[in-house]
């Protein structure tokens, strides 16, 4: 191929990897034009503390998996393992650390479960950690009478979970602060140590990286402790945020995750997750579910323009893959 058709279709392969911020940008505009409520910094700052925080945290746990070449369906589960048993705790008069501390131990407990199905059983991630999911929905249920809300007693000394949700440190609310951590973490592990690189190695090849002594299991185990983790973090800041816990409400993040993470390996020259591409595609979301919102459409509108985003951003990444392949 001649050097004057090679260079237009380099320039185009690399425009497109810019698709997902270009939407991004696009739709800021959109929005900012159909209502004016929507540009305002009130609101702009609704979007990163409400919608964009808790899906955040739950996303870099999914990016983790699927680096590995996993899947994790049942975050929702550890955020509500998580919230559960942090909120039984305090309602039941115990401390805010204790509480805290024992929530993420039951969420860790379901990234146990899931590690040692898929490792130990060899149950495929899907399956395994769909299983999760349905037995997940199942004791929450029984646990609560058949979904029933707990909400703290009256007098629970509510400053320090008020001060997780609500508080603000150098005028930057608490959650943002979370965020950033669990950002730090997840990139330093899967860009400045050995075990990301074998996870991405894994994620790759995990034929390959088990006949070359990588260890597979071990790195398994990790991410979806990992994930169980952050998803539990997470359930316990929507806890503290609305000071109860609603049965099944982590389910919400899990499409929004799944979604963020594969619209995400778009700006990625491999296409492979990648924690800023993840981000991207979280905020992505928030931001499409409240501008829609502001302008009139309804959720299950707002679900419809969510699932044809991602296949007009993915449909535009697979046609750059393929050209790309064809130079």
């Amino acid at each position: 191929m001649s050097a004057s058709i090679a260079a237009p279709r380099f320039r185009v392969t690399q425009l497109v990897r810019w698709v997902t911020p270009t939407a991004l940008i696009l739709l800021f505009v959109i929005f900012a034009v159909a209502s004016p409520t929507f540009r305002t910094p009130g609101n702009l700052l609704h979007i990163l503390v409400n919608n964009f925080t808790l899906p955040a945290i739950v996303a870099l746990g999914m990016t983790l998996v699927v680096s590995a070449g996993g899947i994790d369906l049942s975050v929702g589960t550890s955020a509500d393992i998580a919230a559960m048993v942090a909120v039984t705790l305090m309602s039941l008069g115990h401390g805010l650390a204790l509480s805290l501390a024992v929530g993420l131990g039951g969420a860790l407990m379901v990234g146990v479960v899931d590690a040692a199905l898929i490792t130990v059983l060899g149950i495929s991630p899907f399956l395994a950690t769909l299983g999760v999911l349905f037995v997940g929905e199942s004791v929450q249920q029984l646990a609560t009478n058949g979904g029933t809300p707990i909400y703290l007693v009256s007098n629970f000394p509510a400053a320090g979970l008020d001060a997780l949700a609500h508080g603000t440190a150098l005028g930057v609310p608490a959650p943002l602060w979370i965020v950033l951590a669990a950002v730090i973490v997840v990139q330093v592990l899967l860009g400045r140590t050995p075990f990301g690189r074998h996870v991405r190695a894994i994620g790759a090849a995990p034929q390959v990286a088990r006949y070359s002594g990588l260890p597979v299991r071990r790195a398994t185990w990790l991410v979806y402790l990992l994930s169980a983790l952050l998803c539990g973090v997470s359930g316990l800041l929507l806890a503290a945020t609305v000071k109860s816990y609603v049965p099944l409400s982590g389910n919400a993040f899990l499409l929004d995750a799944i979604g963020a993470v594969f619209v995400g390996t778009t700006i990625s020259r491999e296409a492979k997750p990648n924690v800023l591409g993840t981000l991207i595609g979280v905020f992505l979301f928030g931001m499409l579910h409240n501008g829609l919102l502001l302008i009139g459409w309804n959720f299950y509108w707002q679900q419809v323009a969510i699932g044809l985003l991602v296949f007009a951003v993915l449909g535009a990444s697979f046609a750059t893959r393929r050209l790309q392949a064809a130079d």
